[in-house]
């Protein structure tokens, strides 16, 4: 497509379904197991890089994994202005249009504390999964989606203030405050010093929200502590990654030449990466997606406009769509993509082992029996999702 002709607004583009497939193929890619392999092979900087990046950083920081999470969020609100155009066309009212919002937030919360559960003893109420926090936050993003990008505007700038604001006058640990209880130390490598501490793990607002709100539920024992930092609060400044997405898909939408679009989607995604890595320096919020800090919602928000620039211009306007085939088979179906990486992935290993055994797993060396396993297990379930793809099969809430 030449770089001055507007894209077809009601047309779905390849460039969304890839980049969502790229997401999932991450997620999907953790059984390639690259840390037990970088252990395997502790003299190889090759695999302890792919193994970083495989993995979350501890607290401050981001790796390509750390990614995941926003990239799916932020797409979620890409996608919102073609959902509601098309349902528009259809002819649906927009109580009807909100009453479905409804719904599928409650699926999504639902969903991910299912998906939570599986192979636990009771019903593990959690609220930090992906599925939960876009849940939380998706009916005040649809309902968002109805108002003008003014509106949009106001609403991100009081959600990252607000946010942080919480944070920044929440009081320090005290001389009496409990660390264990709290899951950590005050000499942990983690902790932050000086202002910035008031954003350090455990001992924030959002962990003290869940020491009560988390133990309103029936739990096997009392709920303390998040051993990861995660906590249920994160989904107000998810809806900000949300609300990025929100304007990234209007933008879309838009019918611009590629060139203002593209433009517009990399200035957004730098000004995003600067205001960041600043915020970040100086002390005033730490870059942390644990707690999805506000630093977070922009820095992260930033690589994800530059993803979905990259995308779009390899697939809509250079028309290079052949080799995302592999990824928009992923991308289209999303939330099967999703169930099945949490459900059966150990399931098909354990068959792998049973129907075809260990030996062919060992051709390259014990170090990589794990990759070898993990790539058969992937190769499995893109073949289950392709295969769903080519008869239309799509799984949708």
């Amino acid at each position: 497509m030449p770089a001055d002709v507007p894209p077809q607004p009601s047309a779905r583009l390849v460039s969304i379904d890839a980049y969502r497939g790229l997401v999932m193929f991450l997620m999907m890619a953790e059984v390639l197991a690259l840390g037990r392999v970088a252990a395997a092979l502790p003299d190889s900087a090759f695999w302890a890089f792919l193994a970083h990046h495989q993995s979350h950083v501890p607290w401050v920081g981001c790796t390509l994994h750390d990614l995941i999470q926003p990239s799916f969020t932020f797409l979620v609100g890409v996608a919102l202005p073609f959902s509601l155009a098309a349902r528009r066309a259809r002819g649906q009212s927009p109580a009807r249009m909100r009453l479905h919002a409804a719904w599928r937030a409650l699926v999504l919360v639902a969903l991910g504390i299912f998906l939570r559960s599986v192979g636990a003893r009771q019903t593990n109420f959690t609220f930090e999964d992906t599925l939960t926090q876009i849940g939380l936050g998706y009916f005040a993003l649809f309902l968002l989606g109805e108002r003008s990008p003014k509106v949009w505007w106001a609403a991100l700038v009081l959600i990252l203030i607000g946010y942080w604001a919480l944070f920044a006058f929440y009081p320090l640990p005290g001389p009496d405050f409990d660390w264990q209880r709290a899951g950590t130390s005050p000499d942990w490598s983690g902790n932050l010093a000086g202002f910035a501490a008031h954003w350090n793990k455990n001992t924030n607002p959002a962990w003290a929200f869940d020491t009560w709100f988390l133990n309103l539920f029936p739990r096997q024992r009392p709920f303390t502590h998040n051993g990861g930092g995660y906590a249920t609060l994160s989904f107000i400044p998810t809806l900000g990654t949300m609300i990025l997405g929100l304007m990234a898909g209007s933008w879309l939408r838009a019918g611009l030449p590629e060139r203002k679009l593209l433009g517009r989607l990399v200035l957004a995604g730098l000004a995003g990466l600067a205001l960041g890595w600043l915020l970040n320096a100086t002390g005033v919020c730490p870059n942390v997606k644990r707690i999805w800090t506000p630093t977070w919602v922009l820095f992260s928000g930033g690589w994800c406009f530059l993803l979905l620039a990259a995308f779009h211009y390899l697939t809509e306007v250079r028309g290079w769509r052949a080799w995302a085939l592999p990824l928009v088979v992923l991308g289209a179906n999303s939330i099967a993509a999703y169930f099945i990486a949490h459900v059966p992935a150990g399931f098909i290993e354990s068959s792998l082992r049973t129907h075809v055994g260990e030996g062919l797993f060992l051709l390259l060396g014990a170090p990589y029996k794990p990759l070898l396993f993990g790539g058969a297990t992937l190769l499995i379930e893109w073949g289950i999702l392709f295969w769903m793809y080519r008869r239309k099969i799509f799984l949708k809430i």
